[in-house]
């Protein structure tokens, strides 16, 4: 029987998988599409282990929420290309995983975060591997995790690029739930590592301020005046810089602002070791130490949550906090997760054009 174009693709929307193992399919099943889809469930299992050692860095995100949302889950399942990752069969696929997450969590299922332990439960484990075969990429169940509250919404960005949960306490009326769904866009816009300040570690706030002193000693023209121009003159008069940058710097310094342009790498390089090598001065300097506390203020205002400037705030200042605050006055944020596909994973560059050609042997 010829296998038609038509044919290759109603078996591709049913099953997901690949343009060629559809037609493969077909082929040897002699056009009879039941039989088709059987065979490319058959075999699942020797495709998945071929595709076990390939990268898969794309994928979706999936929430779901529980009926009185006290509680929710979000997962992450990745694919190898992000075409896959828009295909409506691994989409609800993904959703399964989801609800069977959120299942589990409510029956008490003692999987926690274990991704291993949830995957034995109701076949999703085999779903995964047929998965695999039928869509024709490596699919890999990455993460989960599970949200509790008075009050748990959840929210996805760019069709699943990003997940996140976020729970309040306190209060769980229709307003709340309105607010904890616009927070949940601004931990998906703003990427906040904490709730508030609190919640940063005397170890981190110690780790942030010695990134932000030897940041500041690196670029030696943002510090305070006195202290840069007592570099400049170790410089010059130590004839640590060159006698070309040394006419430079005696030619522009009525203009310190336009300095940095005309110095050469090396002499700037220079700067920045001679502030480096009179670290622990200029540390015990109380402008300075102003400089860095402002400098560590403004970090901890983008990564903490509460201290971000609300992104539809109407005067532009106002904080989170105050915008929870301002919708009820008992309502506090109890946990949030984001998870954004492929984060911190290898993602392999591919010619994805060259590689269909290769396929079809053009």
């Amino acid at each position: 029987m010829a296998i038609t174009a038509s044919m290759v693709k109603e078996l591709r929307e049913l099953t997901g998988a690949g343009m060629m193992d559809c037609k493969k399919a077909l082929t040897e099943c002699d056009g009879n599409m039941d039989a088709a889809v059987e065979a490319l469930r058959k075999s699942g299992a020797a495709k998945a282990e071929k595709k076990a050692s390939r990268i898969a860095a794309e994928g979706i995100a999936r929430a779901a929420i529980a009926a009185d949302a006290k509680t929710g889950v979000v997962v992450e399942v990745n694919s190898e290309t992000d075409f896959v990752a828009k295909n409506e069969v691994f989409q609800s696929f993904v959703q399964q995983i989801a609800d069977q997450a959120l299942v589990s969590s409510l029956n008490g299922g003692k999987n926690g975060e274990d991704v291993a332990a949830l995957l034995e439960e109701n076949g999703l484990k085999d779903a995964l591997v047929e998965k695999t075969a039928t869509i024709g990429e490596k699919l890999s169940f990455r993460r989960f995790e599970k949200v509790t509250g008075d009050c748990v919404v959840s929210y996805l960005h760019g069709g699943g690029r990003i997940g996140v949960l976020v729970s309040g306490e306190g209060a769980a009326d229709d307003s709340v739930k309105e607010a904890l769904a616009n927070v949940a866009m601004q931990i998906a816009a703003m990427n906040p590592q904490y709730i508030c300040r609190a919640d940063i570690s005397a170890d981190e706030m110690a780790k942030l301020k010695e990134i932000t002193i030897d940041s500041a000693l690196n670029d030696p023209f943002s510090l305070p005046k006195p202290i840069l121009q007592g570099l400049l003159d170790k410089a010059v008069n130590d004839k640590k810089w060159s006698d070309e940058d040394i006419a430079i710097y005696e030619e522009k310094k009525s203009n310190m602002n336009y300095l940095p342009n005309f110095l050469s790498t090396e002499a700037k390089n220079t700067l920045a070791e001679l502030a480096m090598a009179d670290k622990d001065a200029i540390v015990g300097n109380k402008i300075f130490n102003g400089l860095v506390e402002g400098r560590i203020s403004k970090q901890v205002k983008e990564i903490s949550l509460l201290d971000q400037t609300y992104v539809k705030a109407e005067d532009g200042k106002q904080s989170v906090a105050k915008y929870l605050e301002s919708v009820n006055k008992d309502l506090k944020i109890a946990k949030f997760v984001r998870f954004e596909v492929g984060e911190g994973m290898e993602k392999k560059n591919e010619d994805f054009a060259a590689e269909v050609a290769a396929q079809m042997g053009m």
